[in-house]
């Protein structure tokens, strides 16, 4: 049995996709920047490397005898007192872990890019796989570094390495530690500390279906190409409907004008900049990427994958219920 190797298995994605490799008998071999395993992988069977995306060398041992690399991890923040380390970690760290997997002669490679490095058309069509896009178009450090990360993929995949990319779009679902952004949201939803709203919109799929796109990926996708891993497009407004049932809470009705929005996420970030140095309560980069509704369409994964379409509404009543039986809800009435 060949060893699989996985970057971000303590991330939200990686540690599904982490535990649905276990759950199908694979051997499988993570990447810790320290030597304690984090809880949300306590109860599986893993081999552990010690290492960091950054250190060429610390990855050697890392994809020695694999067969298989799933580079899932990114520095994911929409704000940092040093926007330096996000190109560090997500450019030249896919960099440099897929030097290590050339040299290992690894022979299957999926890279985990996300939706928000690709194009949007100007109609309010749906984006997709083709859809014209460069770095002028995106919006902050995190976006920008995961855009030159995609291109690194692209150039390994013309040059021998037998790259796949997957393009995830909003995953929700149990298991989101961090959380992340949206899952942020459904916990403050519940929570009743989300009293108004943007007019923006997502595409959210299944957390559970994002790993298992990884694996039908990597066995069915084709070298150089990309894949949206997504399912339903959904406006904020919509997705806080559907919570709102869920929690059995009101929804917000008072939607929030972009410049409102603009100027306090302007104030609170420039706060966290010179005052406290600690991340803001609205970051600017992400009140600009709310200007554009991130809809896409996952047609090629579904047709030339196979890829999962679980209900939304599922997906949502179970990061709910995860939410709270993990204590990150309190008071809380879902009828789950």
């Amino acid at each position: 049995m060949g060893i699989i190797a996985v970057t971000g298995a303590s991330g939200f994605v990686g540690s599904h996709l982490v535990r649905l490799l276990c759950d199908r008998g694979e051997r499988v071999r993570i990447l810790l920047r320290s030597q304690f395993k984090p809880e949300i992988l306590n109860n599986l069977e893993l081999e552990t490397v010690t290492g960091d995306l950054r250190n060429r060398s610390s990855l050697e041992k890392f994809v020695e005898g694999a067969s298989t690399l799933y580079h899932v991890a990114a520095d994911y923040r929409l704000w940092s007192d040093n926007p330096q380390e996000l190109y560090d970690s997500n450019v030249d760290g896919t960099r440099n872990i897929l030097e290590a997997a050339r040299s290992a002669d690894v022979s299957r490679v999926v890279y985990t890019s996300t939706v928000g490095c690709l194009g949007i058309p100007n109609d309010g069509t749906p984006g997709d796989e083709s859809t014209p896009v460069s770095l002028e178009d995106m919006v902050g450090h995190y976006k920008r570094s995961k855009f030159l990360a995609e291109r690194v993929a692209l150039d390994f995949a013309d040059n021998d390495l037998p790259v796949v990319i997957v393009n995830p779009s909003t995953p929700i679902g149990p298991g989101d530690i961090k959380p992340t952004p949206t899952g942020k949201v459904i916990v403050d939803f519940a929570n009743g500390r989300i009293p108004a709203f943007v007019d923006t919109g997502l595409n959210l799929i299944d957390v559970r279906d994002t790993a298992m796109g990884h694996i039908l990926a990597c066995e069915k996708g084709i070298v150089g190409q990309k894949y949206i891993l997504g399912n339903t497009n959904l406006s904020l407004a919509e997705i806080l409907s559907i919570l709102a049932g869920i929690c059995d809470k009101p929804a917000p009705s008072v939607r929030i004008p972009y410049s409102i929005a603009y100027m306090a996420g302007m104030f609170s970030t420039s706060w966290a900049n010179v005052i406290t140095h600690r991340p803001p309560g609205i970051s600017l980069e992400s009140v600009r990427m709310s200007r554009k509704r991130m809809f896409f369409s996952a047609r090629k994964a579904v047709q030339e994958l196979g890829l999962p379409q679980s209900p939304i509404e599922q997906a949502l009543t179970d990061a709910v219920k995860w939410f709270v039986d993990n204590g990150y809800v309190s008071g809380h009435r879902a009828r789950l």
